[in-house]
This record gives C-alpha cells, structure tokens and sequence, in this order.
C-alpha cells in the first residue's frame, strides 16, 4: 500500500473510530442512567442503586488485566468486534426477557456487569490499537476527538436516557441501545488495525504465547523498565486518588452547606463536560505539543490550583447566584484543564509505549484507576465528616504538590525531553555572552 493510500485509509479510521467510539460511549452512558432510573422506581433504595454502580466497576477492577493481555496477543479487530456483538446481544436478550417476562432488577445488573465486561473489552483493545490506526502523525487528533466523544457522552447521555426513560416504554429505550451498537461494530468491521502495525502479520501464531499469568507478569516487568511511563502511571494513580476529594466533596458543599438547587447542581455537573469538550476541540485543531510532559505538568499544577479554589464559598460569604455563576467557571476550567494534561500524556503513551505491550500497560492502568477512586471516596468522605471541608480539600492540594514535583522533578522532564537540557544550555550560553 502507498504511502498515500495509507494516509487516505488512516483518515477514514479517525472518523470510524471517533463515531464508533462516541456511539458505544454515548449507548454506555445511556443504558447506565436509564437502568439507574429504573432500578430507583422499582426499589425506592439507594443501596440497589449503588450495586449498579458495582456491577459496572468491580468486573473492570478485576479483568482489565486480562483484557490488555488479549489485546496484546489476538488480532485486535476480531475481539473488539466479539465485544460489540456481546454488547449487542445482552440488551438484546434483555429486550426479550422484557417482552416475555416482567423486567427485574436482577436482570438489570446482570446486563450491567456484561456491558462493563464488553466495554472493557472494546475500549482497551481500542486504546492499545490507536496509533496502528492513524499512525504516528495524528496521534494527538485521535485522542482528542476521543476525549470528546466522552464528553459529549457524558453530556447528552444522562439527557437522552432521561428522555428516552420518561417519554418512551423500556422497549424503545433497548432497541435505541441495539441500533447503536450494532452501527459501531458495522463501521469497526470496515477498519484495519494493522495499517501502521510493526509487529510481523503472524507472530503471535509462529511464537509460543505466554499464560494469562506469565503475560500479566511481563506486563507489569515491562512498566518498570519504562521509566517515564511508570512515571505518567503513578502521577494518573495519586491525581485520582486525590481527586476523590472533588468527587465527594462537590455534592456535600453544594448541596449541604450552600443548599444550592438541584437543577443548579446539574448544571454546575455538566458543565465540566462541556469544558473537557472545547478543551479536546482546541487539541484536535492545534499542532502537536512538543515537550508534552512538561505542558502536562503545567496542566497538573493549574488543577491543583483550581482544587484549591474549590472551598473558598464556604470560607468566603457570596450571594446564591454568587456561588452558582463561580461554580460554574470553576468547573468549566477543571474540564478544560483535564485536556491540557490528558491528550499530550495519552499522546506520550501512544508513541512511547511499545506496540506488543500497549493493551497490558492501558489494562493495568485501567486496573489501579478503577481501584484507588472507590478508596479514595471511602477516605475523604470519612474525613469530611470529621474535618471541616475546606482544610480537607487544602490538605489533599498540599500533598498532590509534594508528589507532582517530586515525581515530575526537573531531571525527570529533561529525561523525556532531553532536547529541553540542550535548550536552557543554549540559553544559558547566551546569557554568559551578553
């Protein structure tokens, strides 16, 4: 294939991927609110709700690993396919148990769990297959335009499955789910992820596969000869677990201590989503970042910053609205300001990252994340019941910055960077001139 053909392919797989992507999302985001509605109206429990959440969380928890380790040693498209069809078929066997029997929540959770599994599935062979799609060049435009079908997910979806929920019957709400994911594996069964590939076409046929086991090990052996990307790995671990913080801390000072209306609290919510969708926008239009760790670290303490400000309504009196319009422009930079550290740090991983290892490395990442948010809620939300919210969220913003620049220290940028030691001797140089 020509050189031309390859680039003419490869901007047809950014626009697959990126609808393929926003489709799933959005079905994803969907289906959760929808069955969050539902298992509400049957139950009246905030305890069942809360299994919902789990049966999403937990099966990512604990098969992300072996989901990077099938990525990285199968023919990617045939399992993200499989994943779309599952996908597929558990809303459908759903839809029909519904039409033959009455729905019941423990049906609900069960379609749950096996959406998070295929998503699971699908989104980690997805991340370790982007820069065979697009190649080298267009990394950044791809994780961007994956950043914002995200958001735009996480935007619409709650709006659209609230809709679909309240104006329509549980029939129509599964078919929207069906026709969705079925669009996504048709345009995925159109794509070639092997266009930029360098691994040899058969060599997981002609070398002997290692265990699930021994797989996951050399995963893991792998992350910590990789110093920058342990690095961006531990950084990723201590800002969500940190941010945990925000997640329990908005609803109980919004709502608890400004009493700040639940249709106000929406919009403060959504708005983040909406930054993080301008925010990947920029990176979509924009050149690549050329020393991305050190614009990332930028990014990481401008967020601290903006976590610090967080409080300050409750130390500080303002009017009602005061608070709302604050919040607002408050949230809207923490969305943009996520893109400004995740779309150079996605693009780092993308190229850094050695293509036999890549769906391990996203499946152990996916593996820490989804762990230390659950801890990091059951710790803050003990400590905001003790300690007045604004020293707990100051607390978390002073050792985020311990660790980012300890973690992100100068010799450890330059490590990445190493043109950025050449630069400042440069100007070093010039300075001693004059």
């Amino acid at each position: 294939m020509s050189e031309e053909q390859k680039l003419k392919r490869a901007t047809y797989h950014l626009w697959t991927f990126t609808i393929s992507k926003l489709l799933s999302t959005f079905g994803a985001s969907v289906f959760a609110f929808g069955a969050g509605l539902f298992v509400l109206e049957m139950t009246g429990s905030a305890a069942n709700f809360a299994i919902t959440m789990v049966c999403s969380i937990l099966p990512r928890m604990l098969l992300a690993p072996i989901a990077g380790y099938i990525a990285d040693n199968y023919p990617k498209k045939p399992i993200i396919i499989i994943a779309q069809i599952g996908s597929v078929l558990a809303v459908s066997t759903l839809l029909a148990y519904s039409l033959i029997f009455d729905i019941t929540v423990l049906s609900i959770y069960v379609v749950t769990a096996v959406l998070s599994i295929t998503s699971l599935f699908s989104g980690v062979t997805f991340s370790s297959s982007i820069a065979t799609l697009v190649g080298p060049d267009r990394i950044q435009k791809a994780m961007s335009f994956n950043q914002s079908s995200i958001a735009i997910a996480t935007i619409g979806g709650p709006a659209v499955g609230g809709m679909l929920y309240g104006w329509t019957t549980m029939t129509v709400f599964l078919l929207f789910q069906i026709v969705g994911y079925a669009i996504a594996v048709i345009l995925e069964s159109t794509m070639n992820f092997r266009l930029y590939s360098k691994r040899e076409q058969n060599v997981q046929s002609e070398q002997k596969k290692e265990s699930v086991i021994e797989g996951i090990k050399s995963g893991i052996s792998y992350l910590k000869t990789q110093k920058i990307i342990s690095l961006i790995v531990w950084v990723s671990l201590w800002i969500n677990f940190f941010f945990a913080a925000l997640n329990v801390g908005m609803p109980y000072v919004l709502r608890e201590q400004l009493f700040m209306k639940s249709t106000h609290f929406g919009y403060v919510e959504a708005i983040l989503s909406v930054g993080m969708l301008l925010g990947s926008l920029y990176f979509a239009a924009r050149a690549e970042v050329k020393y991305p760790l050190q614009f990332s670290k930028r990014g990481v303490l401008v967020l601290i910053a903006l976590l610090a400000l967080f409080p300050i309504p409750s130390v500080i009196e303002l009017p009602y609205y005061g608070n709302f319009v604050y919040y607002l422009a408050l949230m809207f930079s923490f969305g943009v300001t996520l893109m400004l550290i995740n779309t150079p740090i996605g693009v780092v991983m993308q190229k850094e990252i050695e293509e036999e290892y890549k769906g391990r490395v996203f499946g152990l990442l996916e593996t820490m994340a989804q762990a230390m948010m659950p801890l990091g809620a059951i710790i803050f939300g003990l400590l905001f019941d003790v300690v007045a919210a604004e020293w707990v969220i100051w607390g978390a913003c002073l050792f985020l910055i311990a660790i980012v620049l300890y973690l992100m220290r100068p010799s450890i940028i330059v490590q990445a960077h190493p043109e950025l030691d050449k630069k400042e001797s440069l100007k070093h140089e010039a300075k001693t001139a004059v």
